[in-house]
């Protein structure tokens, strides 16, 4: 202990540490008080949620700070553990504290007794899932990489069958376990490719390769199967609509808010610091296979019944913008223009602090819907603002953000990926300067319809009349979801109002990636936000916020002069017809119904339909992922096949078994001979 510095001069990476120790700990605790409920919720989680808060702070400070590195001696005795804290990882660090902190606390107030796993389990579960992807995010070699991306994957999984009682919850489990390790082997094979036969499988040996475009396009491809399947691309989507509906609300959060970004931090580790190659043609395939996910995911949550499942679509729809940054970056990259390449990365890593936030809150928002109700389908909601002020309130702010409206987050975030596109004719290649305003458009295109969705989403939950009549004794959010949500709301009210500020805080992420940055720039614009210069493009929140409120107390006065202020109620207007009913209502399914006539091709739909005869109305439309048809069913039909063609070798007979071993000496000392 004499050698150890004082806590003065510990580093960041140290802290960062004792973080992930903290963890850990907590997670030990659980399993010491495994069913001490109260231990578990009202100490362990906020806890949890102190330490989310503290490694915010640590990684804000030191995304400006100089990297630092540390050798652990574990592991295999040629292979310790690498650990490095540069201004990348410690953005990502940042917004997963921050995330983690409102969660967790939400989770304080969460769970309750007899819900599937012991309290403490989940809660050792829960704090191991953390502190494993913060590690994924430090790891400076292959080798701990791989460790602990696999931690995340096993503590994730047993997360997601908290319920494991019930059949389908075990399904999506072992689905999602099934994704996961398919992108790990290609992730594992990536890494193969990166150190380049050298043996040396730590990170600053892979950035000393140079690798012809040949195995670099490998080592790239690898990346965007592991990563991707993580992510939750097209077609390696599938689990994502399972998995987070299984999963207890403050996991389906984690997961959605925090852990899809640990695959786009992985993405940009690959493609932009270990890759020291840049093929314009990478950045294409970014491009299209974002594009694709991006509105098959908001096509998809548009005509969706389930509020979690919704919410899942929304979040492959978010990571195909996602990845629609990164392929602009690339692009410009490859071509030395720096400047938008920063433009392109800035508005990738708003996106990634934007939908941690808002897309936390809408999970955490409906977890709360659940307990009250008992209900997570759409078509037995509504109403619930009378009798759940607080979610519902906070809910409004999410949905706003989701659907990038002025003046939160979500709006900077697709405002400045759109100023990107607006400078892609400067491309040498014409087929590229030809093909992006199509794609700007397209992006332009699920901006509205994620708009559409969150209308449906917030609507049909909190408007209107209730559908059930149990809805009736629905109860707000206890005090620490309250917290939980409103330290959430704070980070997109922040996003939105503070984006210069931002933009200069993740400026040296952009240096270390792309060498470039947009610092300078906005702080010079002063209180408006420009990218690149105030003549061609500004936005200021400020302006935005001051009118929304200028508008209100125009129409409050107006109101107040023309009609004194009386108030009268009166039921809603229905064409005159008085015995409005909430069955007279739009529907979940009525809503999106018009998204699901334009895009019928997207979709397999099964229509149960009224008919004459029927005593009860019923009306019942059923949307399919054509990817389990096109592509899963065939593999899993084909494993079968190939299964049931090896279990013939299996005769339950000795002689059978000798035989074997005969011929295949017999056919190794045939090949020796040759």
């Amino acid at each position: 202990m004499s050698g150890m510095p004082p806590l003065a001069q510990w580093l960041a990476l140290d802290w960062l540490m004792v973080v992930v120790a903290g963890w850990l700990a907590l997670g030990a605790a659980g399993v010491v008080a495994l069913r001490n409920f109260p231990v578990v919720s009202r100490v362990l989680f906020p806890l949890g949620g102190l330490l989310g808060l503290a490694a915010f702070g640590i990684g804000a400070a030191a995304v400006s700070g100089a990297a630092q590195v540390v050798i652990l001696p574990i592991g295999l005795p040629s292979l310790p553990f690498h650990f490095q804290l540069d201004s990348l990882n410690a953005f990502f660090i940042m917004v997963t504290g921050a995330a983690s902190a409102g969660i967790s606390v939400f989770a304080a107030g969460y769970f309750r007794r007899g819900e599937g796993t012991p309290p403490g389990l989940l809660c050792f579960e829960y704090h191991v899932f953390l502190a494993s992807m913060v590690l994924v995010m430090l790891a400076d070699d292959a080798y701990s990489f791989m460790v602990m991306w696999e931690t995340m994957a096993l503590s994730s999984f047993f997360l997601v069958t908290a319920n494991h009682r019930i059949p389908e919850v075990r399904s999506a489990g072992y689905l999602y376990l099934v994704m996961a390790h398919v992108g790990a082997i290609a992730i594992l094979l990536c890494f193969g490719v990166l150190q380049a036969n050298t043996g040396d499988y730590t990170f600053a040996n892979m950035r000393m390769q140079a690798l012809d475009p040949l195995w670099g396009s490998v080592g790239f491809l690898l990346a965007l199967l592991g990563f991707g399947a993580k992510a939750g691309i097209l077609p390696l989507h599938v689990w994502l609509p399972e998995a987070h509906p299984a999963a207890p609300s403050p996991v389906s959060a984690m997961m959605s808010g925090v852990m899809l970004n640990v695959a786009i931090y992985g993405m940009l580790r690959v493609s932009l610091d270990l890759l020291q190659v840049h093929l314009w043609w990478w950045g294409g395939v970014l491009l299209a296979v974002g594009l694709a996910t991006a509105l098959f995911g908001v096509v998809f949550a548009s005509v969706q019944t389930d509020m979690k499942r919704l919410l899942a679509y929304s979040s492959i729809e978010n990571m195909g913008l996602l990845f629609v940054g990164m392929g602009l970056t690339l692009i410009f990259s490859a071509y030395d223009m720096k400047p938008m390449a920063a433009l392109a990365l800035t508005a990738t890593l708003y996106q990634v602090a934007s939908h941690a936030c808002f897309k936390s809150l809408l999970f955490l928002g409906t977890g709360s819907v659940l307990h009250a109700t008992a209900e997570r389908n759409l078509g037995k909601l509504g109403g619930l603002i009378r009798t759940m002020p607080w979610v519902a309130w906070l809910m409004l702010l999410a949905v706003l953000t989701g659907a990038g409206l002025p003046p939160l987050g979500g709006f900077v975030a697709e405002w400045l990926l759109l100023q990107s596109f607006l400078f892609t004719p400067d491309l040498p290649v014409p087929l590229l300067t030809m093909l992006i305003p199509v794609v700007a458009a397209v992006i332009a295109l699920v901006a509205a319809l994620a708009g559409y969705t969150m209308v449906k989403f917030f609507g049909v939950i909190f408007l209107g009349q209730p559908r059930e009549e149990k809805l009736a004794h629905a109860h707000d959010a206890g005090s620490w979801e309250r917290a939980g949500m409103l330290w959430l709301v704070a980070g997109c009210l922040a996003l939105g109002m503070l984006p210069t500020q931002f933009i200069q805080l993740i400026d040296p992420v952009t240096r270390q990636l792309v060498t470039a940055g947009l610092g300078a720039q906005v702080s010079a614009s002063g209180w408006l936000l420009a990218p690149n210069s105030v003549e061609q493009a500004s936005y200021g929140p400020l302006v935005f916020l001051l009118c929304i409120l200028g508008s209100f107390a125009l129409a409050y006065l107006l109101v107040r002069g023309l009609y004194h202020g009386r108030m009268r109620h009166a039921p809603p207007w229905a064409c005159g017809f008085p015995w409005g009913t909430a069955r007279m209502q739009d529907t979940a399914e009525g809503f999106g119904q018009p998204i699901r006539q334009i895009f019928e091709p997207f979709f397999r739909m099964n229509r149960e339909l009224p008919t004459p005869f029927d005593d009860k109305p019923r009306y019942r439309v059923t949307v399919e992922d054509p990817s389990w048809r096109w592509l899963y069913l065939p593999v899993a039909q084909s494993a079968n096949w190939i299964a049931r063609l090896v279990g013939l070798l299996q005769q339950g007979r000795i002689s059978v078994y000798l035989l074997y071993s005969f011929v295949t000496l017999v056919v190794t000392l045939l090949l020796v001979m040759r």
